[in-house]
Formats: structure tokens, C-alpha cells, sequence
């Protein structure tokens, strides 16, 4: 019997619930630590963010009217499936980081366990942010939490995993809708994850994930005029946080960086305070 051809796995972008090319059609090499070949990686241009943003926006209002119970069952059921694929997960990351598979693991089991702890906020937002307010007169005053809209991400290079957790998880669970670019070093687990998403309940286009390089796109998400608001966090370089900043500028963006951990004013960064009038009734 002749030796057999190992089927390799594609990695490639996720817009909208598809897994297009990126329309330029340029990969690039992702390698391991000892620099050896792991696999080609999309390298996503301005037009496939664009159509990230498109797909984004057409999901929000329809995901932000999901109730929050709906939205927390809908995050748990990926935390599951993310236990099915444990071993997929821990394998890209024990390569692309040169860790040993016990330690993979561990950031595996990290983040499957923050994505719960995200989704578990899901109907206590209006407990934490909301209130009734003492007004003078014959009225009922609320402030409540609302979604802002779209919301980009770019992940940190480190704990691939882990990070994209950190990144997704307490845009989505409000209600908001996202785009995020994958770390340049490691994007194999999130493309993975792009997949758990896929065939999970989460309607398509809340999510929407790129692979490619964070000083080519991180400018185009700062000016883009439809997204809402930025989480820079995988952002280090000084010259490409001004750039951002001052680009971001044009529409108000709401720009953010987080130091690591769970917390829930990360949920609370990328949401806006609604305050109703009701008068009261005899």
C-alpha cells in the first residue's frame, strides 16, 4: 500500500457565518517557535473588514433584541462545544507557542471557563448598571444598559485562546456585535473557534473573525465610520495606539484597552445608559 497524503486543514477567514478567502487572495506562514511551517493563514485586506462590518450590522439589532436569557443559553452552548474540541485546541496551541500539551490545555480549560463566566452576565447587566432614579415630581425615572452597536477587537499575541475569549465574549453577551482580528502569531485556535461559532446557535454575523496583520488593519478599524467602538488591547506599539486614537476621532469611537482577567466593566465599556421617563399612574 502506498503511503497516504495527511489532509490539511484550511484556515479561512469567518464573515457573516462563511468562511470566505480573504478576497485578495494573499495567505501568509504561520510557524511555530522553532520556526518551522504550520500552516498558511489567511491575511485579511480593508474590503473583507468591510465586509465584516457589513455582516456585524445587519446581526445587531436582531441580537440585541434577544432576550437575556437567550443570549446567556446561546454563549453556554459554545462553552460546550469548546470542551468537545479540548484536544484540537490544546494541539494548535502546544505548536504554535512551543508549550507542552498539559500546559496547552490549561489555557484550554482557562478559557472555556471564562466564556461561562461572561455568558453567566448576561441577565444581571441591568442588575449591575441599571437603576431607578429619585426624581421631584409624578414619575418613574430608569436608567438601563443598552448594547452601543458594533464593536472591533484586535486580541493580544499571547494566549491566542485565551485572549480571543477576553476579546468576544464581553462584547457579544450584551448584545453588541463584533469583528476581530486573531493574534498575527497564533491564529490557528481561533479560526478553530470561528468554527465551534459556526455551527453552534449563534446567528451569523454576530462574530465575525480575521487573520492577518494588526499594523495593516488596526487603522481601518480605528476610521472605519460603522463601527461603535474598539478594544485595542492587543495593541502594544505607541505610534500605532496614537494612530488609532486619532483616527478613531472622526465618529467619537469608543476606544479601550484592558489589562488581562475577567471583569465585568469590560462588558460595561462597550454599552450605552438609556433613561426612561414613565409618569405614574393614579
Amino acid at each position: 500500500m502506498s503511503e497516504r497524503l495527511e489532509v490539511n486543514k484550511t484556515y479561512k477567514l469567518y464573515i457573516g457565518g462563511a468562511f470566505p478567502r480573504s478576497e485578495s487572495g494573499r495567505t501568509y506562514e504561520v510557524r511555530d517557535n522553532d520556526g518551522q511551517f504550520i500552516a498558511n493563514a489567511c491575511l485579511a485586506s480593508r474590503k473583507d473588514l468591510k465586509d465584516a462590518v457589513v455582516a456585524a450590522r445587519a446581526a445587531q439589532n436582531s441580537w440585541a433584541n434577544a432576550t437575556a436569557y437567550n443570549r446567556g443559553q446561546i454563549l453556554y452552548r459554545i462553552a460546550e462545544m469548546m470542551e468537545g474540541r479540548r484536544d484540537q485546541f490544546a494541539k494548535e496551541i502546544s505548536s504554535a507557542d512551543g508549550i507542552s500539551l498539559e500546559d496547552a490545555t490549561d489555557e484550554v480549560l482557562a478559557a472555556i471557563d471564562r466564556w461561562v463566566w461572561y455568558a453567566g452576565w448576561s441577565d444581571k447587566l441591568s442588575v449591575l448598571a441599571g437603576s431607578t432614579n429619585p426624581v421631584s415630581g409624578p414619575y418613574y425615572n430608569f436608567t438601563i444598559p443598552e448594547p452601543m452597536g458594533v464593536v472591533g477587537s484586535i486580541t493580544p499575541e499571547e494566549e491566542s485562546l485565551l485572549g480571543l475569549v477576553d476579546a468576544i465574549a464581553p462584547i457579544i453577551v450584551s448584545g453588541n456585535t463584533c469583528i476581530v482580528l486573531a493574534s498575527s502569531r497564533a491564529p490557528l485556535s481561533a479560526i478553530t473557534f470561528a468554527e465551534v461559532m459556526a455551527t453552534s446557535d449563534l446567528p451569523h454575523g454576530v462574530c465575525n473573525i480575521l487573520t492577518g496583520k494588526k499594523e495593516e488593519l488596526a487603522p481601518w478599524f480605528a476610521s472605519h465610520m460603522d463601527i461603535n467602538g474598539l478594544d485595542i488591547s492587543g495593541v502594544s506599539e505607541p505610534s500605532l495606539i496614537s494612530d488609532i486614537k486619532t483616527s478613531g476621532a472622526q465618529n467619537l469611537k469608543r476606544i479601550h484597552s484592558f489589562s488581562r482577567g475577567q471583569n465585568p466593566h469590560r462588558i460595561l465599556a462597550f454599552m450605552e445608559a438609556k433613561t426612561i421617563w414613565h409618569p405614574i399612574g393614579v
